[in-house]
């Protein structure tokens, strides 16, 4: 992906700040458009650190690495990965799990080996241990180089609910209903999803060197609003990545449907 021009969008009561935003057409074009960025972060990098997102957004971002790796493979030797959250409760084997997920649709086709990921053990005796030790670990890779997002319906990145703190680090946190709602299709039923997941904090995703949110659909135009034009707060966490120096926002049209006129001249649109 093609490094584009930071963008001065006028935010109402915020004044000037620089955001590096992407509009395409459709999903199908994030995924490429991602992938590729990820792909040439890779493939330029001796040694890198990638935090990665699970759920449907980040799906067609891992089908077209994968596409892109067989046909000019990667190095994935020195390629270490950290995963956002896991639901509590949920062994790694558990098709539900978020380690199985990432084994299935990345780690394994991708053929890194598994001891260079990391997903926290939501079946961990002590919680708050296993919290402090995944913090300790990216720390001790020297901190994630590109951290890739999807954002929810309410603004939650990562399992940040409205409401976290922006100096959480790496924690506990109980799901609100909107957020059980929108997984409950993996579980088979609303009963069955977890009530609380271990999450990174917004802290420690603001730690990230650089930061690639994806956004698509009508559902997600909210929050891109109030991401561009609405207020930096915690009832909106995704709101916080204004406040980080190396974020790339893409994000479809739909997504991108409850923008102003004035947030819409000043970003940058892009079909093939």
């Amino acid at each position: 992906m093609k490094k584009c021009p930071f963008i001065q969008i006028y935010l109402y009561n915020v004044g000037v700040i620089e955001v590096n935003v992407r509009i395409v057409k459709d999903y199908p074009e994030i995924s490429e458009t991602a992938a590729q960025h990820v792909y040439d972060c890779i493939q330029q990098k001796e040694k890198i650190t990638i935090g990665l997102a699970t759920g449907d957004t980040p799906l067609g971002l891992y089908r077209e690495l994968l596409r892109l790796h067989h046909e000019h493979p990667l190095n994935v030797s020195k390629l270490t990965t950290f995963n956002l959250d896991e639901y509590v409760g949920e062994a790694a084997e558990s098709s539900c799990s978020y380690r199985y997920y990432m084994n299935q649709q990345l780690f394994l086709p991708l053929g890194i080996p598994l001891a260079q990921t990391h997903v926290p053990d939501g079946m961990a005796a002590d919680i708050e241990a296993e919290c402090e030790q995944y913090e300790a670990q990216m720390k001790a890779v020297g901190g994630i180089d590109l951290q890739v997002l999807g954002v929810g319906r309410n603004g939650h990145i990562g399992f940040n609910e409205p409401g976290t703190s922006f100096d959480s680090h790496t924690h506990k946190v109980e799901l609100s209903s909107s957020t059980r709602e929108a997984n409950a299709k993996h579980f088979g039923s609303l009963e069955r999803v977890p009530q609380h997941a271990i999450t990174m904090g917004i802290a420690s995703i603001l730690h990230a060197k650089e930061i690639l949110l994806l956004a698509s659909g009508e559902r997600k135009a909210q929050a891109m609003f109030q991401l561009l034009e609405g207020e930096v707060t915690n009832e909106w966490p995704v709101t916080v990545l204004r406040r980080h120096a190396n974020v790339t926002v893409l994000m479809d049209e739909e997504a991108a449907s409850l923008l102003s006129d004035k947030a819409l001249d000043n970003i940058k649109v892009t079909h093939r």
